[in-house]
């Protein structure tokens, strides 16, 4: 059986969305079990690169939604959003 991988498609011009619904399609794969060990191999090295773009887009996304605030100074300036 073949990983069937994306590789048309560069890991970095897919969304989040469309990374981690890829990558959670090769997690249940390597699961399941049902792919020999070369195609492992693939799945697991793609996998890999997607976590990674994932964290990367996740990082930015976060860093947009750093919130203004203004200090008791009154000067204004930026803090982190609370997003837990």
């Amino acid at each position: 059986m073949s990983p069937k991988l994306k590789t048309d498609i560069a890991i970095e011009q897919l969304n989040f969305e469309a990374a981690l619904k890829e990558l959670e399609g090769i997690v249940k794969r390597l699961e399941d079990g049902d792919v020999d060990l070369e195609d492992s191999i693939a799945l697991y090295e793609r996998g890999q690169a997607l976590k990674s773009h994932c964290e990367k887009k996740l990082k930015s996304a976060e860093s947009r939604l750093e919130k203004i605030v203004r200090g008791a100074s009154g000067t204004i300036g930026t803090e982190p959003a609370d997003l837990g």
